[in-house]
């Protein structure tokens, strides 16, 4: 199916798309966004996409099961901080940020789901930004549909500055740098995404050096733009890639931990207010016990 914009330039593409199509509900246009199957002038696009007058909008699949409802889960969530608008969040190593086709428990939205009212526009209610499973750390989560729509919107224009610590492989013989390189998901291994400039979107990491170690570096990455799984694709691509991560890198043995990565300082104004919010969170005991057991 075909779609050509001639009217409501400016209006999200999961908004657009429902009042287009009648026979698609709006959480189905936004699981068909979110596993790629709407493209946009042959691009893939997500939720927070604004329409313009001339997109030709590509639908290839309509036949995706309906999602199911979400269920509140009992999971304990550390709460960094919390008003009546967001919430700041340290999620643990190994649970999933937002359900998904084949895993619609259990993840950190039916945890918050439990105590919380959060956004609704989308499958993903209180998320703007997400975490990979094996990646701990802050994150931030939005109570309404206001703070979601400014959060996201200040995500995108770069007000929101995200902090990462990765223990990498190798050593590095310069002190900063940045990766720009576009990143889009593999053709081959479609769990993956790769560096390459077919139907991908920009991408770029900053890094500096914090500790050197005989085979590891410790490092800072500041993410300019978040795509899925950028810093471990960035890392990957110039040949350090994150410790212990099993899709790009070696998995740990002997160990049930995920990837030495965790978000660990956010810095943004509060969405409304404009007061200037800034929290930081050491790595988990297990990051740090194997630090400690891959470094000495």
């Amino acid at each position: 199916m075909e779609i050509v914009v001639e009217k409501n330039e400016g209006l999200r593409i999961d908004k657009y798309l429902s009042f287009e199509i009648k026979e698609l509900s709006r959480n189905k246009i936004q699981k068909l966004l979110e596993n790629g199957h709407i493209l946009v002038n042959q691009k893939s696009v997500n939720n927070n996409y604004k329409v313009s007058l001339g997109d030709k909008i590509e639908i290839l699949d309509t036949k995706s099961v309906e999602i199911p409802d979400l269920l509140p889960s009992d999971i304990p969530v550390d709460i960094v901080y919390e008003d009546d608008d967001l919430l700041v969040i340290n999620k643990k190593s190994g649970m999933v940020t937002h359900p998904a086709p084949g895993n619609y428990e259990n993840t950190l939205v039916n945890a918050l789901l439990y105590k919380y009212n959060l956004s609704n526009d989308s499958i993903r209610p209180g998320i703007v930004h997400r975490l990979d499973k094996d990646t701990s750390g802050l994150m931030l989560v939005a109570k309404n549909d206001y703070t979601h729509d400014k959060l996201s919107k200040m995500i995108q224009d770069k007000v929101v500055e995200r902090y990462y610590l990765a223990l990498v492989e190798g050593t590095f013989n310069h002190e900063t740098g940045t990766i720009d390189a576009p990143i889009g998901r593999d053709l081959i291994n479609r769990e993956k995404q790769i560096v390459t400039a077919t139907n991908s979107k920009k991408a770029i990491t900053h890094f500096k050096v914090l500790k050197r170690y005989a085979n590891y570096t410790l490092i800072e990455c500041k993410l300019e733009t978040g795509r899925t799984h950028q810093i471990r694709v960035h890392m990957n691509y110039i040949k350090h890639p994150v410790v212990g991560d099993p899709l790009y890198g070696k998995k740990i043995k002997n160990s049930d931990f995920g990837q030495l990565l965790h978000s660990y300082k956010i810095h943004f104004p509060h969405p409304r207010t404009g007061k200037i919010l800034e929290f930081q969170v050491e790595p988990p005991e297990e990051f740090l016990n194997i630090l400690h057991d891959i470094t000495n």
